[in-house]
């Protein structure tokens, strides 16, 4: 089947100050014939994002159908919006983990013996509740409900999961601070929400040369971010990586998992950077091995640390061209004209000072 060979990928932006998000909108096939165009959403950001979403697919996609909608964690700037996707268009098909449905799985793992299967996945059900919400929305729709774990792929491959994998997902889970204590001897090394704290309004600059950064490989995120899904869109040559909120160790499963199924993400024509251009979520060498001729960052307007410059700046070494949102909609299209009032790239240059 000849698909066409447009496609539109729009990133909307999310949050204020620190409260960054995501939401991406998109649409490929071809757009001269009704029927011939499919259109994805990946995220939804906040409530008042996915009302945005919704105007925007009816406006500029002049669609009331959504083929596939990607939710890739269940945090609430990320999922929340998508219950008003649901609600208000027609939604064929849902991505999504449902941490609830691998209670029976993990429940003798915790230090508490009272733990049963039931009892965890109401703690579950509780504790992701807009990503609960969203499941109970799609099972009354009748949207068919698939989980995204790597090696799972949508119609001709267009969508490609490359993480998590299924055992690495059940492992994160267990380390959550949404879930009971773990026992004895397998607990992590760290449990990043039982550890963290919280950042300082005030931002230290310091300076950084083209020649040498600052960015290493000693960051940390939250188990609920490298449970991110990563996926990688194909479409007419080109090659988009969609990274969410992930973090190095699963970045750095997803490298080895595409190295062993013969995945090359060197030379990607784009790339979201992970959680907002967050410094704990990314290093030099994985940079390196996610190279792409654009990489673009979501993050919320007057966000002091959103991008990190060190984050930006090592794109910057490894020849990628950098954008970020910031209050815009970002928009990366493939033999479509430009919409009036839109922008495929105004350039995020390389920082000579930069956030500590």
């Amino acid at each position: 089947m000849d698909l066409g060979n447009q496609f539109e990928i729009d990133f909307l932006p999310v949050g204020e100050g620190e409260k960054s998000g995501d939401a991406i909108a998109m649409r490929f096939g071809d757009f001269s014939e009704e029927g011939r165009q499919f259109v994805v959403v990946i995220d939804g950001g906040d409530k008042e994002t996915g009302n945005r979403l919704v105007k925007h697919i009816r406006e500029h996609y002049n669609s009331e159908t959504v083929d596939l909608i990607i939710s890739t964690h269940p945090d609430s700037d990320h999922t929340s919006g998508l219950r008003i996707v649901m609600e208000e268009l027609n939604v064929k098909g849902l991505w999504m983990h449902l941490p609830w449905e691998h209670s029976d799985r993990i429940c003798d793992l915790f230090t508490d013996g009272r733990i049963t299967d039931e009892s965890l996945k109401k703690r579950l059900r509780k504790a992701y509740r807009y990503a609960y919400e969203l499941e109970q929305l799609a099972i009354e729709y009748k949207v068919p409900i698939t989980e995204p774990f790597a090696g799972n792929e949508s119609k001709w491959g267009i969508f490609k999961i490359l993480g998590p994998q299924e055992d690495y997902y059940r492992e994160l889970l267990t380390d959550s601070a949404k879930t009971p204590e773990k026992k004895e001897g397998l607990r992590g090394a760290t449990i990043f929400e039982q550890v963290k704290t919280f950042a300082k309004s005030v931002v230290n600059w310091v300076s950084e040369t083209l020649e040498q950064g600052l960015l290493d490989d000693s960051g940390e995120t939250s188990p609920e971010n490298n449970s991110s899904v990563v996926t990688l869109f194909q479409f007419d040559g080109k090659k988009i990586l969609f990274t969410s909120d992930t973090g190095m160790p699963a970045l750095n499963r997803v490298i080895e998992y595409c190295d062993l199924n013969g995945i090359d993400l060197s030379d990607l024509n784009l790339v979201q950077i992970p959680h907002h251009g967050a410094k704990r979520n990314i290093s030099p060498d994985i940079v390196k091995s996610i190279s792409a001729s654009t990489a673009i960052v979501s993050a919320s307007k007057n966000a002091p640390k959103h991008p990190s410059y060190q984050v930006t700046n090592e794109f910057h070494r490894n020849g990628s061209n950098v954008a970020t949102t910031e209050g815009s909609i970002f928009c990366y299209h493939n033999n479509v004209a430009s919409r009036p009032g839109y922008t495929s790239f105004i350039p995020l240059g390389f920082k000579p000072k930069v956030q500590e």
